[in-house]
């Protein structure tokens, strides 16, 4: 699982209202678990009772500190503290230390060298417990991992060290540069590219798997969010379109059909 996106998880204002949000799009059906001070959501697709998301709120203290709402990704890896500890050593940091979940796991959260946050976690699988997830590619899955990056080209060789990553289908994007797609073993997983300008910083941006674009866009719209760039055919064949949440929290729609 070393260098594989195992979780997406969305930092939020108004819980309540972004699982309304997210179920009426996308036919999320929440689960709430209390955790120690704050309440955590697992979304999972209808019919796999393990979850493909999770949702907590964005405390007012974090938003002081000029956290905005977002979605971050969870790359598994076989030990925590010490992927942690390189991205330190190789120019890094590491914004909150490793700690245990109980029953779920050890994780990080962690930045890269021009700045993108993600979490790290080596997951601990309760005993007896398999899981049942929906087969990758589904409909209500995130299927697409991307970098938009200070500079992908002097950060890629930190995260192929750190994950394993490998270099898949290079897109010339005119003014835009490059997109350079990566892969884990023979599963293409993500790509990265230079971010525009008007971009704040660095981030990772998801991509969720669903049945046809340009009625998701629409839905979106008509759910209080707002679609940033009409649907579009991107080379390969795939449909995407960015959006925001009502609450302001950046994602992407990702389809195989108009």
């Amino acid at each position: 699982m070393h260098g594989t996106f195992i979780w997406h998880e969305l930092m939020t204002p108004d819980p309540a209202a972004a699982q309304a949000f997210y179920g009426s799009l996308l036919g999320w059906q929440p689960t709430e678990m209390e955790m120690a001070g704050f309440t955590y959501t697992t979304f999972a697709v209808p019919g796999f009772p393990s979850g493909v998301a999770g949702m907590m709120a964005l405390t007012p203290d974090m938003a002081a500190q000029g956290i905005p709402p977002n979605w971050n990704g969870y790359i598994a890896v076989d030990d925590v503290d010490k992927t942690a500890a390189e991205y330190e050593q190789n120019g890094g940091a590491i914004h909150k230390a490793p700690e245990d979940i109980p029953g779920i796991g050890r994780f990080a959260v962690v930045a890269d060298p021009q700045g993108a946050v993600v979490c790290l976690m080596t997951p601990q699988m309760p005993e007896g417990e398999t899981g049942s997830w929906p087969t990758p590619g589904s409909a209500g899955t995130v299927g697409w991992n991307e970098l938009m990056a200070g500079d992908w080209e002097k950060v890629w060789d930190f995260y192929a060290a750190r994950f394993g990553w490998e270099k898949d289908m290079a897109v010339d994007m005119d003014a835009m540069g490059i997109y350079q797609t990566f892969k884990l073993g023979e599963r293409g997983i993500g790509g990265m590219m230079n971010k525009r300008p008007e971009m704040p910083m660095p981030f990772w941006n998801f991509y969720i798997l669903v049945p046809a674009i340009r009625a998701a866009a629409a839905r979106v719209t008509e759910l209080g969010g707002q679609v940033l760039m009409e649907p579009h055919q991107v080379p390969g064949g795939a449909w995407i379109c960015p959006a925001l949440d009502p609450q302001g929290a950046a994602f992407s729609l990702m389809s195989e059909s108009e």
